[in-house]
């Protein structure tokens, strides 16, 4: 029998709000939650009493999110009253960030030297193999707490005790607890390694937004952007994460690199690419799915098909920018190396000994041993089998199929 998920108390309190918000919204003139960039900048310096956003771009991109999550996103209510709390910290965020970096000039100069970042098609094993290389005791990846808060810049002493990492344990509590399909897709924990998306969300110049709302005019507009400012901003986020806090390189992560790498190149010359390959039919499915629960959260009018349809030419276009930059020269060949997801699964620990030495890096006993221990502790399917089928989202094998012809060729797929 084919049982359905019992709703959650919280769940069901949601759908009251939202249906109640719909009823009130129906009788007002003007929207119960008020998406408006020069509201949401006054309001962050109001809470935090600054007033530098720093000389990064700023406002095209966030005034063409708020329209996008204004008329593309089908925002409920509680969909409104979130966008408008993350953006608002998202601005607070880099106000603090830049009164850190007036007040100790030094952050500045720190240097970020040859990171390692992970990309590839979304669910091709790039977070099982962030998480394994975020190991090693001298590497350094972005945790989620620190990049949700990352003022002050954390230090090395309380860096396992700092009381941000509770305050970001509480909110996704929260966030499993409204939609708890969502373990069963991608982890996510206070003190796991999060993607560089969260990072790239403070300059307005990213795809972490499309990945949880329906926000079609602003990501069309993202993709013909020169994104060498999300990198800048990117790179300044490392300099705080670290300047307290030293490793030997940092181990980064996003399937959304792929539209960036011309740009990743140009803020981190010396950095190193790892390209995960999976089948792309047994990806593109996976992907929509992810996209369809994290929208359902904040919307009500998600369409699976049009995900599905969304999904495979965003990642299909993405791919070939991705080898374009690499064939066209963006950085020596030996920047990159490729792995793919059949060979991570079987033998993790082999593949990640392939990438130390391709890379000249040491590995020790210490990181062995600790690559061990999170491959025991995250298991396969830990919270739940994630299950999908590409005709849930109206995608048609063959055309899929022809649609990836070429990089299934060229990967030996």
């Amino acid at each position: 029998m084919n049982m359905r998920p019992v709703p959650s108390t919280l769940q069901t309190l949601t759908r009251a709000l939202n249906t109640g918000g719909r009823v009130l919204q129906g009788a007002a003139s003007t929207p119960l939650v008020r998406l408006d960039a020069a509201l949401f900048l006054e309001e962050a310096r109001r809470r935090v009493r600054l007033e530098d956003f720093g000389d990064l771009p700023l406002r095209e991109p966030l005034e063409r999110l708020i329209a996008a999550y204004e008329h593309d996103a089908g925002l409920t209510l509680i969909g409104r009253i979130a966008a408008r709390q993350d953006t608002i910290r998202l601005l607070a965020n880099r106000l603090r960030m830049q009164a850190d970096r007036r007040r100790h000039p030094e952050i500045e100069a720190e240097g970020i030297r040859r990171p390692l970042f992970v990309t590839g098609l979304p669910r091709t094993g790039t977070t099982l193999l962030h998480g394994l290389l975020a190991q090693d005791p001298v590497a350094r990846a972005p945790l989620h707490w620190g990049c949700v808060f990352p003022s002050p810049p954390p230090d090395r002493v309380r860096y396992a005790s700092d009381r941000r990492i509770g305050v970001a344990a509480r909110q996704l509590r929260w966030f499993h607890r409204l939609n708890p399909e969502i373990r069963k897709i991608h982890a996510v924990a206070a003190q796991l390694p999060e993607e560089c998306l969260i990072v790239t969300s403070h300059s307005f110049l990213s795809f972490q937004f499309q990945t949880s709302h329906h926000v079609s005019s602003y990501q069309t507009w993202l993709e013909a952007q020169d994104l060498r400012p999300a990198y800048a901003e990117h790179r300044r986020f490392l300099q705080h994460l670290q300047w307290r806090c030293h490793g030997a390189h940092w181990v980064l992560k996003a399937p959304a690199h792929l539209y960036g790498i011309d740009a990743l190149f140009a803020a981190y010359p010396d950095a190193g690419v790892i390209l995960t390959h999976r089948e792309p039919l047994e990806v593109v499915a996976s992907a929509a799915s992810l996209h369809t629960v994290l929208r359902s959260t904040f919307s009500d009018t998600v369409d699976p098909v049009a995900v599905g349809r969304e999904v495979t030419h965003r990642w299909a276009e993405g791919m070939r920018r991705a080898l374009a930059a690499r064939d066209g020269g963006c950085a020596p060949a030996e920047r990159f190396l490729d792995v793919h997801y059949a060979d991570l699964v079987r033998d993790p620990i082999g593949v990640v000994r392939r990438i130390y030495t391709h890379f000249d890096l040491p590995y020790s006993p210490a990181a062995d041993a600790r690559m061990r221990a999170f491959l025991a502790e995250h298991p396969k399917d830990k919270h739940g089998r994630h299950e999908y089928t590409l005709e849930q989202f109206g995608l048609d094998r063959d055309v899929e199929r022809r649609r990836y012809a070429w990089y299934r060729e060229r990967f030996g797929l």
